[in-house]
């Protein structure tokens, strides 16, 4: 009992993700479009089950796997800055782990992307996205860390993703620039002119910012995640 007392403490504290985590000089465009197009996404399912119009259907559907105990306190363009600042993934990763989410919804229609689990599918997604884009990237091990999970709820999730998806992880070119369109015009019709950038390029991670201990103390509350 005290050891079950002991453990959920340590994870409380692990998953505690505090919104003012990461702060960069600036914000680049892409995450921007992005967090803009999730946060709407995610604003809309969670009033459809808070006014109880879908929650006897999506509780019971595949991306249940990826809920949390309750939603994490970081916001989602936090989140998505600190993916960004320690895995010093290619900007294409985030469009391309945005297409894997939407294949997703698609494939699994009742689904819904919420509060409660839309953390652990980007930090998933854009892992993987990463695998397949990038010469160099981080193991799932650290991904846990940046993204306040275990590596072995990491693990799974990976597997939960790949299985949706029945590994259909290749995106083509014209793909990828249809889903740069999107983001782009959803950004229009907000007032706002921005362009996603548009190179498959490959991101090093020999120059990417340190993980101090405070910062994985700062992120971490995955009994939230």
């Amino acid at each position: 009992m005290m050891a079950a007392a002991a453990a959920a403490a340590t994870d409380e504290r692990r998953l505690q993700l505090i919104d003012g985590a990461c702060e960069p000089s600036s914000t680049p465009s892409f995450l921007t479009m992005l967090s803009y197009v999730v946060e709407r996404l995610v604003a809309r399912n969670d009033g459809l089950v808070d006014d109880g119009l879908e929650e006897a259907s999506w509780n019971r559907k595949n991306l249940s796997v990826f809920n949390g105990v309750r939603a994490p306190a970081i916001s989602i363009p936090k989140y998505l800055e600190r993916i960004y600042k320690y895995t010093n993934c290619s900007p294409s990763c985030f469009v391309v782990g945005y297409a894997y989410v939407d294949r997703l919804v698609h494939r699994h229609p009742q689904s819904l992307v919420v509060s409660l689990n839309v953390h652990r599918l980007l930090l998933t997604s854009v892992m993987v996205a990463s695998k397949i884009l990038d010469d160099e990237h981080y193991n799932n091990a650290f991904y846990a860390r940046v993204g306040g999970v275990s590596n072995a709820d990491l693990n799974r999730l990976e597997l939960e993703l790949l299985f949706m998806l029945d590994f259909d992880v290749t995106v083509s070119y014209k793909v990828f620039e249809s889903y740069c369109l999107h983001l782009e015009k959803e950004m229009k019709c907000n007032g706002a002119l921005q362009t996603v950038e548009r190179a498959l390029f490959t991101n090093g991670i020999h120059n990417v910012n340190v993980l101090s201990i405070e910062d994985q103390e700062d992120i971490v509350d995955s009994s939230s995640l």
